[in-house]
């Protein structure tokens, strides 16, 4: 059984005068359980929409979605029971601490307090946010390390499909590598399957297993990365993920931070 499975996907949306845009037209692809398949984009090409939409948040206009077997649309509840999503907009107690959101999270999945505190902990120096912030309110952390304690809430009770709508965007570099060694551990040790959307093509390329790349809401291509890097080399060198892109789709890679994500 698929991990996920998306088969004739299609959403779009009526905006002002710009009239219908379809974010998604046509999506069509399977992940195996255990995988990390990274979906890669730039902004505005619908990789958030096919995230909420797998995530139970978004109606599908036409197409069928399944997460182990399970209709995202007819059988919602349960679906929401195997996944866990992060996003850049993650929703927290905002009065509350780093270590009480974790904690108040842990308690909804039967966590003990003090295992739930011990392993809050440790995430928390993974991912370097700083001691003398994790008793301090989220409104008074940093856009980046409120995502870090989004990856760590996450990362507390991993589910069978972790979903991560670029979980990495306001990270430095180095935090980038710490979240991404996580996800490689998480894997390895849980046999979680990970469904990751990003613009960052270096980190599609480290550690996804499989990726699909989409413009304008459609898939243009699919593989690992060595497969689509080697379609595109020239005399013997490899190519980088960028010019894959500019090969299956004809436009030079953009990442534009203030473009509207769909």
């Amino acid at each position: 059984m698929d991990a996920l499975s998306i088969k004739g996907l299609k959403k779009r949306f009526l905006k002002g005068r710009k009239g219908e845009v379809r974010a998604l037209w046509g999506i069509g692809l399977r992940v195996a359980p255990g995988e990390i398949y990274g979906v890669l984009g730039p902004n505005g090409s619908g990789k958030s929409t096919l995230v909420r939409i797998v995530a139970t948040l978004l109606l599908p206009d036409a197409g069928e979605v399944r997460v182990f077997g399970y209709d995202v649309v007819r059988e919602a509840r349960k679906v929401r029971e195997l996944i866990h999503r992060v996003s850049t907009e993650a929703a927290f107690f905002k009065k509350l601490s780093p270590m009480e959101n974790l904690l108040y999270g842990a308690r909804l999945y039967g966590i003990p307090g003090r295992i739930a505190a011990r392993r809050a902990r440790e995430l928390f120096s993974r991912l370097g946010l700083p001691p003398e912030r994790v008793g301090k309110p989220m409104e008074q952390l940093s856009r980046g390390q409120q995502q870090k304690v989004a990856i760590a809430r996450a990362f507390l009770h991993p589910p069978r499909l972790l979903l991560l709508d670029e979980p990495t965007t306001g990270l430095d570099p180095r935090s980038k590598r710490e979240v991404q060694e996580l996800i490689l551990e998480l894997r390895e040790r849980e046999g979680t399957t990970v469904f990751l959307t990003t613009h960052d093509m270096d980190e599609a390329d480290r550690i996804c297993d499989r990726v699909a790349i989409l413009d304008e809401g459609r898939i243009v291509a699919q593989g690992t990365p060595a497969a689509l890097k080697a379609r595109v080399s020239r005399d013997g060198a490899e190519a980088t993920m960028e010019e894959v892109f500019f090969a299956v789709t004809g436009k030079e890679w953009r990442d534009d931070e203030s473009t509207e994500a769909v």
